[in-house]
């Protein structure tokens, strides 16, 4: 028996990454597609054999296992919960909603419901992240005391291959590079520190980011943050829709017996110090960019394998909406801190 899946939003993440990694799963069958603009949801219908909606709801009346919801960010939330109430699993793309409000009616939806709600956090996937939260557990780097993490690129106009992208309207996408990338980093930390951070103090700025008309964008396109947990440990957070060379996505661990880089290096993906000078490379798979899907890039994310296996083994997805929240509520705690100047608690 396969799952049977929808697909809401057909722009270049669904083409790039659900799509055809649902494709590639043994376990799935795709059914539907829905986007506003039909002749992108009718491209991929063709391509995969499916069916094609003229709206959300018409796709959610089908019977479908779960979707996914690759729309702009505003309107995560309303579709998540209309899906969740017509007994669809959901795998929403980040980030999770535009407030905390729509990100807890995503959760309760969720729980009302019996189903899954998982978040596209794929930076928890990636070979060197997960070495490096195991080499974190077992102590290898002693009690860790601080992090600086990384991610830029040249922008979301790379991304979607469209300079006048939704990304840059505050309507539809609500915050900027924050969201887009900082949200992955946040998450990132969460997990290999296995501590959430709570406390925040940010600048979100434009640096440089223009509409193809030369005025300035709406979002930020440039964040800066000093972030610390309860016990301590405390980073600092660069994201960047401004690197105009190559993408940097980034983080070093430090502690008191060592030190851990993921890719931090161009030659090796992790590097294990441990005090006294001995160095450990591990030769593991390169991060998947944002920039490969322009390429054609078909390597595996693990975000769809992980939201498949969730499912038919009943049981909470690595980045579930309850585990997504945490890193949500650092980014509104960050927007507060930008606009007060203060640092915020969470």
């Amino acid at each position: 028996m396969k799952l049977r899946i929808g697909i809401i939003g057909c722009g270049m993440i669904t083409k790039n990454r659900h799509a055809p990694e649902y494709a590639e799963n043994p376990s799935c069958e795709l059914v539907a597609f829905y986007d506003r603009d039909r002749q992108r949801a009718e491209a991929l219908a063709k391509q995969y054999g499916a069916a094609v909606c003229d709206t959300v709801e018409e796709l959610l009346a089908l019977d479908l296992d779960a979707v996914s919801v690759c729309t702009a960010n505003a309107f995560h939330a309303d579709i998540s919960v209309k899906a969740l109430n017509a007994g669809k699993h959901v795998l929403c793309e980040k980030p999770m909603a535009m407030t905390l409000e729509e990100c807890l009616q995503m959760t309760e939806a969720a729980d009302k419901n019996g189903k899954i709600l998982m978040i596209g956090q794929n930076q928890r996937f990636a070979k060197a992240h997960q070495e490096a939260r195991k080499l974190i557990a077992e102590g290898a780097i002693g009690k860790i005391l601080s992090f600086e993490t990384k991610f830029g690129h040249g922008g979301p106009e790379i991304w979607t291959s469209t300079p006048n992208t939704w990304f840059f309207d505050k309507k539809q996408a609500v915050f900027g590079v924050m969201a887009d990338l900082g949200i992955h980093k946040i998450d990132l930390m969460h997990y290999l520190m296995g501590e959430q951070i709570t406390s925040v103090q940010a600048i979100m700025t434009i640096l440089d980011k223009k509409w193809p008309d030369g005025r300035m964008i709406d979002v930020d396109d440039n964040a800066f943050c000093l972030l610390q947990t309860d016990s301590g440990i405390t980073g600092i957070m660069h994201v960047s829709w401004t690197f105009y060379g190559n993408e940097k996505n980034s983080a070093v661990i430090y502690g008191t017996e060592g030190v851990i880089r993921c890719y931090d290096d161009d030659e090796c993906s992790l590097i294990y110090e441990k005090k006294g000078g001995e160095t450990i490379r591990y030769n593991l798979e390169k991060i998947l960019k944002n920039t490969d899907a322009t390429r054609g890039d078909r390597a595996s994310t693990g975000v769809i394998d992980e939201f498949v296996d969730s499912i038919l083994n009943s049981r909470e997805p690595l980045c579930s909406g309850k585990e997504s929240l945490k890193a949500m509520r650092v980014v509104f705690a960050a927007a507060e801190s930008a606009k007060s100047g203060n640092k915020v608690h969470i």
